[in-house]
């Protein structure tokens, strides 16, 4: 089985090609398992020096644009497109021009060189919570459901909403066996920020526990719709291993989420590191954030997720110690066992 991963060295895409790797087969749709000869890593920044030292693994290095355009990817011969590459939130509100580009341009011509291998691969498509928001001068629908209509309040969120109709469409016509997967916010994300408005939501735990001041820009009673890397990453590989019938119909699927505050989410961080870690916080609002926040759904459904056998995180103490567990070279300050 060959596979490409677009963002494959960022933060979910590695991971996602570490899972894969360490699985060492895959079933697409049902079918028996095939091993996996190849992973294709598309990004502008080479992979991690782990995924690099693998056989398996491949770099192709540049822009995604042009590199399906130049007929660099797909390559012949691939099975599945994990399509994570994408600008953030943050990104697209500032630069109208990029979020189209990466988001639209670049989702629309991965989709069409799909269609022109004449093999329907199958098309995971990370979509984004950023699909639903609140109209203006209404109320938020009280549960976020998988066919709750879409009301983007974003650039982001619209391109994403737009890459789920093309998905739903090429598949539809045969090109591609579609699966469109709604991420929730991905918290706790280790590395570096990015520049999504949803950062903070990672930054207010792995800042703090690196004995670094973090900001919380939004009120404590703030509720948000969140996901660990883990069950991130096992969502995605679920919605391409799934029949035709247990997907369902031609729509984006919220993947699991739990219900926190933002102010729950600091007193998961002072259980587990102590006061020293809660002090660090900084509870000064920011309107440009607030603005985005104000917006999103905090009550997330997802029926069909669970149909396919999919649960949330536990709790979120969990989600901070798995964190502390798995980069323990990130956290200088105690924590508690």
């Amino acid at each position: 089985m060959n596979i490409l991963i677009t963002g494959g060295s960022g933060f979910l895409g590695a991971r996602l090609a570490r899972t894969l790797l360490s699985q060492g087969s895959l079933s697409l749709a049902g079918e028996t398992q095939r091993r996996i000869e190849s992973i294709v890593i598309a990004d502008r920044a080479p992979p991690p020096d782990d995924l690099k030292s693998d056989a398996r693994v491949h770099f192709a290095g540049g822009d995604l644009n042009e590199q399906i355009a130049s007929g660099v990817i797909p390559a012949k011969g691939t099975d599945v497109v994990f399509h994570l590459a994408a600008a953030v939130s943050g990104e697209c509100e500032a630069d109208f021009d990029l979020g189209m580009r990466s988001n639209f341009e670049a989702t629309h011509a991965l989709l069409q060189a799909c269609r022109k291998l004449g093999t329907r691969p199958t098309f995971v498509f990370a979509s984004s919570l950023a699909v639903f928001g609140k109209l203006p001068n209404e109320p938020m629908p009280e549960i976020i459901e998988d066919r709750t209509l879409p009301t983007p309040q974003s650039s982001y969120g619209i391109q994403k909403y737009i890459g789920e109709q093309m998905v739903a469409d090429f598949t539809r016509k045969g090109f591609v066996r579609g699966r469109s997967v709604r991420l929730m916010t991905v918290s706790v994300r280790p590395g570096r920020p990015n520049g999504a408005a949803s950062g903070f939501l990672s930054g207010m735990i792995r800042e703090p526990l690196a004995g670094i001041k973090a900001a919380a820009p939004v009120p404590p009673e703030t509720l948000v719709a969140l996901s660990s890397p883990a069950r991130t990453v096992e969502g995605i590989i679920r919605a391409a291993q799934v029949t035709d019938e247990q997907w369902g119909p031609l729509l984006g699927l919220n993947l699991p989420s739990f219900r926190i505050t933002v102010g729950e989410m600091a007193k998961s961080l002072e259980r587990v590191a102590g006061k020293a870690a809660t002090d660090l916080l900084d509870w000064t609002p920011d309107e440009a954030i607030l603005k985005l926040v104000r917006t999103w759904p905090g009550n997330v459904a997802y029926a069909r997720a669970k149909a396919l056998g999919l649960e949330p995180d536990a709790s979120f103490d969990d989600v901070v110690r798995d964190y502390i567990r798995e980069n323990p070279q990130a956290v200088k300050l105690p924590v508690k066992a």
